[in-house]
C-alpha cells in the first residue's frame, strides 16, 4: 500500500517538472507576473474612474422650494463665487445670502453637473391616500352625524342614545368634550359625531375631510321642514352621504309624520314605502320609543355600504375637535379612518406634529390603541391642530418634525403672499386685472327680505358687469358664510342681521368684507356704485377752436413757430391740439408755446393772429389747420 503511494507521488512530481515550476497559487512564474501586471492596470483604471467621475448618488442635491446661494454652493462642494458668477451669466443678479427657487437651482446646478431633487414633493406625498389592497380590508363601524333644525330634538335624541343627560348637566361631560362616542347594538358598533350642526359638517367638507358615512336628519313631527333642515339636506348631498330621516316627537298631540314625509318628498327624500329609497324612522326621544329601530336601520344602511378599512397600516384620520388643556397641553379629538393608532406613534397634522403620549376613549378610559372608525382624544401634539385637518402617522419623531416644519414654512410664505380680500372700495382696482364679476352673499332677517334684496341686486347685472349671488339665506351671518365668502372671493351683504363675536373674529382673520344695512335702498345703492366703479368711463370730446397756419418761422433753440389766424372758437393754451393737413390728422399733442406778438397768451379769440409752437413737432406747413380740444371723462351708469 505504501509502495503505491510513493509511486503516485513520483509520477505527479514528474508531471509538474514537465510543465514548469509551480508557485503556491498553482501558476508558473510567467503567469504570476502577467496576473500582477493586469491587477495593477485594473487598479489604475478604477482609481482613474473614481477621480474623474463621481458616483451618481453624490451628484444629487436635495432642496425644498427655495435655497440660499451659500447653502447650494456648500451642498455642491463649489465656491460661492463660482456659483454667483454662473447665475450672473444666466441673467440672475444675486448675492450669497439671497434665495433662489427650485427652478433656478435646477438650472444652475445642471451647469455644474448636478441634479436637483425636490424634498417638498416627498413631504406632500405623505398626505396622499394610497388605495389599500382588497385582501387587507376589514369591516369597520359606521360614522354617523345627527343633523337637524334647532329645537327639533336632536340633542334629546343624542342623550337617549348615549344614555346620559347632557341637557341637565348631570353627566356626560367627557362625551360632550370628545365630540364623538360609541353606541353598541346587536354586538355591532356605531360611532356618533356630536358636532355643532351643519356648519362644522360643511367646514370639514370644505377642507376635503370625508368623515361621516351616514347622516341622520332629525325633523319634528309637530313642526315640519325648516330652514336648517333644508340646509342639512343640501350639505349632506354635497358630501355624497346617504340620509336617514328620524321623525321625532311623534308623541305630541299635533304630530303628523305623513305631512313630514310629504314635505321631504319635495326635496327628493321619498320614503321606501312610497317607492323611494330614503329610510324613515318614527321616534320619540322623550318617550324613548323607536330608538332601537333607528339603530337597526343605521346598521342596515352600513351593511349595504360595506364599510371597510385596513387596520394593519400606519394610522391616518381626521381631527374633529381640538383644544388647549391647561393641565395636558394641546388635546385633539381624532377619528381613525384607516390603520391603527398606538401610544408612542409619531403623528403629523399639516403644521402640527408630535408623539402620542396618551389616548382616551369616549368614556375617559385610557386606551393603548385605536382602530378604524374609533374616536379618541390624543395628547402629544406640538400645538393645537386645525379642526377638519387630516393627520397621518410617520416612521419616527424626526420625520414628523421635519414635515411639520416644512409645512409651517410653506404656510408662512402663503400668508406673506396673500392679498387682501375684495372690498367695495377696491373693486375698481380689480377691473384692471380683468375682474368683470361681483360675487355676493345675501343674509337677511326674514325670507321675504332675502328675496326682495336678491331680486333687486340681480337687476343690477349688465353685459359688462355681472352680479352673482352664490348664497342667499335668512338668519345671522355664520362661520359657514364667511368661509364661503373667503373661498369664492365674495362680499357679504347683511340686512338687519349682525354676526356674533366668534364670527367677527373669523371675519377679521379671513379678511372678508361684510356690509351691514338696515335700509334696503342703501344696500342697493352701495352695490350699484361698486359695480359702476367696475365700468370704464366714457370720454367725451369738445372742440374749442381752429386756427389756420399762414406762415412758418424757424426760431433757433426753439424750433418751428406757426404764424396762425384763429378762424373758429378760441385757441386755449392748456388744451390738447391736432395738426390737420388736407383734412388728415398729422399730429396729436400739446402746446410748446402760444404767443400774441411777443407776449405769452393763455387764449386767443377768433379773428386774431398768434404764434403757435407744438411740443416735439416741427414739420408744420403753410395751409395746415391747428385744432384744439378737451376730453371729459363721463362715468358710466348701470
Amino acid at each position: 500500500m505504501g509502495e503505491d503511494v510513493r509511486k503516485k507521488k513520483t509520477f505527479l512530481k514528474q508531471q509538474f517538472e514537465k510543465k514548469g515550476k509551480r508557485t503556491r497559487r498553482g501558476k508558473s512564474e510567467d503567469a504570476r507576473r502577467s496576473w500582477k501586471e493586469e491587477k495593477v492596470l485594473s487598479t489604475s483604471r478604477i482609481q482613474a474612474t473614481e477621480i474623474t467621475t463621481p458616483k451618481a448618488i453624490k451628484r444629487r442635491v436635495r432642496i425644498e422650494d427655495a435655497i440660499q446661494i451659500g447653502d447650494l454652493a456648500r451642498k455642491m462642494g463649489i465656491k460661492a463665487g463660482e456659483l454667483i458668477s454662473k447665475l450672473v451669466s444666466l441673467g440672475m443678479m444675486v448675492t450669497i445670502n439671497q434665495s433662489i427657487d427650485i427652478d433656478a437651482a435646477t438650472l444652475v446646478a445642471g451647469e455644474f453637473g448636478y441634479q436637483v431633487e425636490s424634498v417638498g414633493a416627498e413631504y406632500e406625498d405623505i398626505t396622499h391616500r394610497e388605495e389599500p389592497l382588497p385582501a387587507s380590508l376589514r369591516p369597520r363601524a359606521p360614522v354617523v352625524t345627527i343633523m337637524g333644525h334647532v329645537d327639533h330634538g336632536k340633542t334629546s335624541l343624542l342623550d337617549v342614545i348615549r344614555q346620559t343627560n347632557v341637557i341637565g348637566g348631570e353627566s356626560g361631560g367627557i362625551t360632550q368634550a370628545i365630540g364623538a362616542y360609541h353606541a353598541r347594538i346587536n354586538e355591532k358598533d356605531i360611532v356618533f359625531l356630536d358636532t355643532p350642526g351643519h356648519e362644522a359638517f360643511t367646514a370639514m367638507r370644505a377642507r376635503g375631510a370625508q368623515v361621516t358615512d351616514i347622516v341622520v336628519l332629525v325633523v319634528a313631527a309637530d313642526d315640519g321642514v325648516m330652514d336648517q333642515t333644508i340646509e342639512a339636506i343640501n350639505h349632506s348631498r354635497a358630501a355624497g352621504v346617504p340620509i336617514i330621516v328620524a321623525v321625532n316627537k311623534i308623541d305630541k298631540p299635533n304630530a303628523d309624520p305623513e305631512r313630514i314625509k310629504q314635505q321631504l318628498s319635495e326635496f327628493e327624500l321619498v320614503p321606501e314605502a312610497w317607492g323611494g329609497n330614503t329610510i324613515y324612522a318614527e321616534v320619540s326621544a322623550k318617550q324613548k320609543t323607536g330608538i332601537e329601530e333607528l339603530m337597526e336601520l343605521i346598521l342596515l344602511q352600513a351593511d349595504v355600504m360595506e364599510l371597510k378599512a385596513d387596520p394593519d397600516r400606519l394610522a391616518r384620520g381626521v381631527v374633529i375637535e381640538a383644544k388647549l388643556d391647561r393641565g395636558r397641553g394641546p388635546v385633539a379629538t381624532v377619528i381613525v379612518q384607516e390603520g391603527t393608532l398606538r401610544e408612542g406613534d409619531a403623528v403629523v397634522s399639516k403644521t402640527e406634529y408630535g408623539r402620542v403620549r396618551a389616548m382616551t376613549d369616549d368614556k375617559g378610559r385610557r386606551v393603548a390603541e385605536a382602530g378604524p372608525s374609533m374616536p379618541v382624544e390624543v395628547v402629544g401634539f406640538s400645538s393645537v391642530p386645525q379642526v377638519g385637518m387630516d393627520f397621518v402617522c410617520v416612521e419616527d419623531d424626526k420625520r414628523a418634525r421635519v414635515i411639520g416644519e416644512y409645512w409651517s414654512r410653506k404656510e408662512r410664505k402663503k400668508e406673506l403672499s396673500i392679498t387682501s380680500k375684495v372690498t367695495l372700495e377696491e373693486l375698481y382696482a380689480r377691473i384692471q386685472e380683468g375682474a368683470k364679476e361681483l360675487n355676493v352673499i345675501v343674509k337677511a332677517d326674514v325670507q321675504g327680505s332675502v328675496e326682495a334684496l336678491s331680486e333687486a341686486l340681480l337687476k343690477l347685472s349688465t353685459d359688462d358687469v355681472k352680479l352673482k349671488l352664490i348664497h342667499i339665506s335668512a338668519g345671522a351671518v355664520t362661520e359657514t358664510d364667511v368661509m364661503l365668502a373667503s373661498a369664492s372671493d365674495a362680499i357679504i351683504i347683511g340686512f338687519k342681521v349682525r354676526p356674533d363675536s366668534r364670527v367677527l373674529e373669523i371675519i377679521e382673520k379671513e379678511g372678508v368684507s361684510v356690509k351691514l344695512y338696515d335700509v334696503i335702498y342703501d344696500a342697493i345703492s352701495d352695490v350699484r356704485n361698486a359695480m359702476e366703479g367696475l365700468l370704464e368711463p366714457v370720454y367725451e370730446e369738445t372742440i374749442q377752436g381752429r386756427a389756420e397756419v399762414l406762415q412758418v418761422f424757424k426760431v433757433s433753440k426753439v424750433g418751428t413757430i406757426a404764424g396762425s389766424r384763429v378762424t373758429d372758437g378760441k385757441i386755449v393754451r392748456n388744451a390738447r391740439l391736432r395738426l390737420l393737413r388736407d383734412g388728415v390728422m398729422i399730429h396729436d399733442g400739446t402746446f410748446l408755446s402760444l404767443k400774441r406778438f411777443k407776449d405769452d397768451a393763455r387764449e386767443v379769440l377768433s379773428g386774431f393772429e398768434c404764434g403757435i409752437g407744438i411740443e416735439g413737432f416741427n414739420e408744420i406747413k403753410e395751409g395746415d389747420v391747428i385744432e384744439t380740444y378737451t376730453q371729459e371723462a363721463i362715468a358710466r351708469k348701470l
